[in-house]
């Protein structure tokens, strides 16, 4: 049988890198001898995460469209052009049997250059609300995975398979790590612990509204596990210095969500696909402060999915200095609203999206498991 060799491309944010690194495990996995290589944008995380996870990446010269005036706007077609080619050579060298996209700017052009080939693209779309690019490249591409119902008002509905987002597998069955991952992170079991997150790049609203209640959080006795992003964390550790409590632990990258997960009683984060998916695998009780900052807005419209079936509490961004610790807090009192919200959370969780995605790459390669 003649080698399997697929190409996988997702990066920018922890969003696209982590369902794409979680599909290439469980390729690996069911084959074990697949031949995998990733494309990513030079300069992007992807190129630092990817290798670090076992993999082989190469680079091309995409970046994204600025939404205010900027001279790099003017560079774009440029970039598209030079990545367009770049990932066609690519393509000619390696020679996959299937092309794998699950969004960042590195996407576009490599499932375009794989569609151009003839060669079958599979997609992956992780928000509620579709972005632009995998919208255009739905027309062409064989298959679409997605993670919310009624994406057939962006996609051709027989292209749709709906299987969840992939997330890493070390976050499931959290519950059983929790004595460990307290341990870990030097913390009380007698103490409600609230989970920071605002993504793998950081958030500004929440890192402010966490950094000026910091002294309400510890005379509530709660304890933080604080993930600021690289940019805010010398101010979150001078803020922290001067409170001067072991209740509070901050990090700039969290290496151990499992424990991380494994130790919070509530978790406040972004509504990226990607959080939204973990939160649900690990039923945690809530509070979502979509960023205004994307797309569509698409993180409101990923977080009203779960509030809608009263699984997360929705705190807007613009009204997160005020609001966010008084409701971090309140939540931390109210032990029937918790339960209430990790019971409805836990209905949304896709158990086992990485595997249904590669099956589906498998068939697209038409290769059969023996």
């Amino acid at each position: 049988m003649k080698k399997l060799k697929v190409i996988l491309s997702g990066g920018g944010t922890g969003g696209h890198i982590f369902p794409a690194i979680a599909i290439a495990n469980q390729l690996k996995q069911i084959v074990p001898d697949i031949e995998i290589l990733f494309v990513g944008a030079l300069g992007k995380m992807e190129m630092e995460k990817i290798p670090a996870a076992g993999y082989k990446i190469i680079g091309i010269p995409i970046a994204g469209l600025q939404r205010k005036f900027t001279i790099s706007n003017f560079k774009l077609p440029f970039l598209i052009i030079k990545s367009l080619l770049k990932t066609k050579q690519i393509i000619n060298e390696f020679k996959p049997t299937v092309v794998v996209g699950t969004g960042g700017y590195a996407s576009g052009p490599l499932i375009r250059a794989a569609i151009n080939k003839g060669i079958p693209a599979l997609i992956q779309e992780q928000n509620s609300y579709a972005g632009i690019t995998n919208k255009i490249l739905s027309k062409k591409a064989t298959t679409i995975c997605v993670a919310y119902e009624g994406m057939e008002k962006f996609f051709p509905a027989h292209k749709i398979i709906l299987t969840g987002n992939p997330v890493r597998q070390d976050i499931h069955h959290v519950e059983l790590k929790k004595e460990n991952a307290l341990d870990y992170f030097k913390l009380n079991k007698e103490n409600k612990t609230i989970l920071i997150i605002g993504g793998s790049l950081g958030a500004l609203s929440i890192n402010e509204a966490i950094k000026n209640g910091l002294d309400l959080l510890v005379k509530n006795n709660i304890q933080i596990i604080w993930q600021t992003g690289k940019s805010y964390f010398l101010k979150a550790t001078q803020a922290v210095e001067k409170i001067n409590s072991p209740l509070i632990k901050v990090f700039d990258f969290v290496s151990r969500m499992d424990l991380a997960y494994a130790c919070a009683d509530i978790v406040i984060s972004r509504a990226g696909a990607s959080s939204v998916s973990e939160l649900c695998i690990t039923e945690k009780p809530c509070i979502l402060v979509p960023s205004p900052n994307v797309a569509e807005d698409h993180q409101t419209k990923n977080a009203m999915a779960l509030v809608l079936k009263e699984a997360a509490i929705l705190v807007k961004d613009n009204e997160s200095a005020n609001k966010l610790i008084e409701q971090a807090i309140a939540l931390s009192e109210n032990a029937p609203l918790q339960s209430k919200l990790k019971n409805n959370i836990k209905q949304l969780a896709f158990l086992n999206s990485a595997e249904i995605i590669a099956k589906q790459v498998l068939k697209l390669a038409n290769y059969k498991n023996e």
